[in-house]
Parts: structure tokens; sequence; C-alpha cells
């Protein structure tokens, strides 16, 4: 079993079809030992999601709850072959810890074939907002796996394994194993989460860990394999951002 700090794929009720508030979903987060829980409702565009509001108001979140780290976040909807999302820019860079980024049913996006997925994911990926990618194995998406493999290296981006698809996405375990043994072959950075839409699976990862050690994937590529790590990686990714936006002003 790998050991994680973190887990950074979270719902609350806020979601609209999670069953837990953040209150709850941190007591889990303490009692499994975790030091650290991404609070990450779905984007805008997502049935039932949450108002802008939602977002933008997290900035009255402690940073700290009965002592775990607290990120503000989401889980964006990625909606066209852009890489746009349903998330304003300026909450991302302003009132947002941590975004992830999938592509999901009922949100807007109409990409069929594999070309379209990857050309979407792959958008996402070099949006400077984004830090993780989640569900790439879901199989109700087609993607070119070394493509998107390929994207997340070039630009420093963790790809999620995920540990609900093995629940909710048949097929997905796979694409998992095929996504893990590209990612070890070229040191690209995974992130291992719960997708969390109930207190009680908070943390819960042990189908992927299994994955990522069977195939190989080393404690140094894993994000949220400690807060240090989670921490530097956040901080090279919006002083990055932040670069960018100076340098198209």
């Amino acid at each position: 079993m790998i050991k994680l700090e973190a887990d950074l794929h979270v719902h609350t009720v806020a979601s609209g079809h999670g069953y837990s508030t953040i209150k709850e979903n941190v007591e889990k987060a303490k009692e499994k030992g975790l030091k650290t829980i991404a609070i990450t409702d779905h984007g805008l565009n997502m049935p039932g999601a949450p108002h802008l509001y939602h977002f933008t108001n997290m900035i009255s979140l402690p940073r700290t709850i009965e002592g775990v780290e607290v990120l503000r976040g989401v889980e964006a909807n990625i909606l066209d072959g852009d890489g746009s999302l349903d998330m304003p820019d300026v909450v991302m860079a302003d009132y947002l810890d941590i975004v992830l980024a999938g592509l999901h049913e009922g949100t807007g996006y109409e990409g069929t074939t594999k070309e379209e997925n990857t050309e979407a994911m792959v958008a996402a990926i070099k949006n400077p907002y984004v830090h993780v990618i989640t569900h790439p194995d879901n199989p109700k998406f087609p993607i070119d796996l070394e493509r998107v493999v390929g994207a997340a290296k070039e630009y420093n981006k963790a790809l999620e394994l995920n540990n609900s698809s093995f629940i909710v996405r048949p097929g997905s375990p796979k694409i998992c194993r095929q996504i893990a043994r590209l990612c070890k072959e070229y040191k690209v950075l995974v992130s291992i989460n719960s997708d969390a839409h109930i207190c009680y699976n908070v943390g819960e990862t042990s189908k992927v860990s299994a994955i990522a050690l069977k195939e190989g994937i080393e404690k140094s590529q894993i994000i949220n394999s400690s807060s240090q790590m989670l921490n530097e990686y956040l901080t090279w990714h919006k002083n990055n951002a932040r670069i960018l936006k100076s340098k198209a002003q």
C-alpha cells in the first residue's frame, strides 16, 4: 500500500450527487491519517453543480480544520477541443489552490472520437491553471494515451489514478494500468486520489495504489505522497502561471 499524505479529489453535498459535508470529509481524513484534503466540487456545467459563489466564497474556509489542511479547489469540466473550462480564469487564479479538470458527460462537451478527446485533454493540460487531469482512464472518452502522457510530461502536469473508476467506470482498470505503465516509463507525475463522493471513501485508494506499485511508480512521481512535495508542486505552477500571464500582457 502506498502511503499518501493528501487526497486531492473529494466532493461534498455541493456537487449535487455527493453525500457528505466538508466537516464530515475532514473528520474522515483526520481519522485516516491524512494531512491534507482538497475540496473539489464539480464545475459549473455539471448538472446539480454549485453556483459560482460556492467557489469564490471558499476563501471563508479555514486553512486547517481539526489539524487537516483544507485546499480550496474544483473539478472543472473540459468543454471543447480548445480545452476551455467551465470556471473563469480569475477564479482559478485568485480564489482556488488547486484545479482538477476532466471530461464528463452532460456538461456540454461534444467530442466523440479518440482524436477529439485527445485534443481536448491535451489543450486542458496546457492551461497554466490546471494542476491535475482527472480519470483519464474513462473508457467513455477514449484518448491517445501516449500523446496525453507526453503532454503531461512537457507541461509538468499530473495525471490522476482514480480509485472510484474501479467502481463506477467499467473498463477503467485496464486503461489505468496502461497509463501507470506509461507514466513510469516517461517519469510523468501522477496524483492518486479517491474521488470520494461520501466521507467513508475519503483516502480510499487501495485499488489504484496496488496498480501504481505493480507498475513501479516511484514515490517521487506522486504529487500527493507528501505535503512538502504537494506544496512545491502547487507553488511551482502558481509562479509559472503568474509568469505566463505577465508575458501575455
